[in-house]
């Protein structure tokens, strides 16, 4: 079997990647371990995407926007910041960078299904589905695979996309930084008394982490970061005990809450690699980055990954050389570290500092999130970063 393009993983980075490709004259086949009835209508996972102008539109361009049910997308207006107990807030207001919202917010349940969606109907798109990969080799004629039911494929690029902790980025002899947090993080949706009126909220306390992601209606996605021990005490709580806890923790700012639905918790990881191209290979998504989620940005770094890896392909193909030939696939590892790496950076450097408890850190945490609410470029700017991310 040959194909041009080998995508292994068919996540939402994965099957876009291959969408964005589609319709140019490439063969595509996407590799992915799950049933094929898994991607048709994948499961609830709490994962609540904020998704910038940017993010929207590759979407909207691919064919994905318009499979979103409409009460599957929140307006995202503005978010806020906090410290502590602090009622004091640094406000980034979408108004600041000219814009109505900074975003909007669907959940990741639906970009699977959509993504599934839009590939199904490509014919130049090949889906191979509870399938891994048991051999793989790639020299200057080109890559040879085998899976695990026997099948040979021989292509001419392969492209990890299969999470951050991407056996085929091993495979492939790319290492990877990976930063423990040493956390675990629960999502979940509740329903609560006030109003959020649209506002996202970063909420640095002592001793744990909140996030609440603004839903439609008086609902909301709540995020709580934990130390593994603490965690598993707040999950053996019943629907009521944990409703009634997690209003204590948000300090009954949101009045009374309760929960919907269920309660899902990941472990934090972040994981960077130590390269994004090689021979004939190229990575995309959390196989390149795994961002902290404390930005809320590694969704759309990797939706635009894919879209700048694609674009790479797409202009040497018409050139008339390799899509895999060394320049091309570097040209895009250097534009992908240029965009990834000072924002990981510094989302690793905000965690480490906003999850210090110490006394004289704390102190230097409020004196951040005042200075920052005083200095209206600085907000300018950073509401001009969320609204868009350059690419």
């Amino acid at each position: 079997m040959k194909t041009d393009v080998v995508v292994v993983g068919a996540g939402p980075a994965g099957l876009c990647l291959a969408r964005s490709l589609a319709g140019h004259g490439l063969s595509i086949c996407v590799i992915e371990r799950q049933p094929e009835g898994e991607l048709a209508a994948p499961a609830f996972d709490g994962r609540e995407i904020a998704l910038t102008h940017a993010s929207q539109r590759i979407l909207e361009d691919q064919g994905l926007w318009r499979r979103f049910n409409a009460d599957e997308i929140a307006p995202l207006r503005d978010a806020q910041v906090l410290n502590g107990p602090s009622p004091y807030a640094l406000r980034i207001a979408a108004a600041a960078a000219g814009k109505e919202r900074l975003g909007c917010l669907v959940p990741n349940q639906a970009i699977r299904r959509a993504a599934y969606g839009a590939v199904s109907e490509c014919a130049d798109i090949e889906l191979l589905c509870e399938r891994t990969i048991s051999e793989l080799s790639c020299s200057a004629a080109g890559v040879a695979l085998r899976l695990d039911d026997g099948t040979t494929l021989n292509a001419r690029l392969i492209v990890a996309a299969d999470s951050r902790f991407s056996d085929t980025r091993r495979r492939l002899g790319i290492g990877a930084r990976m930063e423990d947090f040493g956390k675990t993080m629960l999502v979940c949706r509740m329903a609560h008394q006030r109003s959020h009126e649209h506002v996202a909220w970063e909420w640095f306390g002592y001793g744990q982490t909140l996030a609440l992601l603004p839903l439609n209606g008086n609902r909301a996605s709540a995020v709580l970061t934990l130390a593994p021990a603490e965690m598993s005490r707040v999950m053996s709580l019943d629907d009521q005990a944990f409703a009634r806890e997690m209003e204590r923790r948000f300090d009954h700012r949101l009045g009374r809450m309760e929960l919907i639905g269920e309660r899902i918790t990941y472990p934090l990881v972040g994981v960077y690699a130590e390269r994004f191209a090689g021979l004939r290979c190229a990575l995309v998504g959390d196989a390149a980055v795994g961002m902290h989620p404390v930005t809320a940005h590694g969704f759309n770094f990797g939706l635009l990954g894919q879209q700048r890896l694609a674009d790479t392909l797409l202009g040497a193909l018409r050139q008339g050389r390799d899509i895999a030939e060394p320049g091309v696939l570097q040209c895009y590892a250097s534009a992908q570290q240029r965009a990834s790496w000072p924002l990981y950076q510094a989302t690793s450097l905000l965690v480490r500092l906003y999850t210090d408890d110490r006394g004289p850190t704390r102190l230097l945490r409020n004196a951040g999130l005042r200075l920052a609410q005083n200095l209206p470029p600085f907000k300018a700017a950073l509401a001009r970063h969320l609204t868009q991310i350059a690419r």
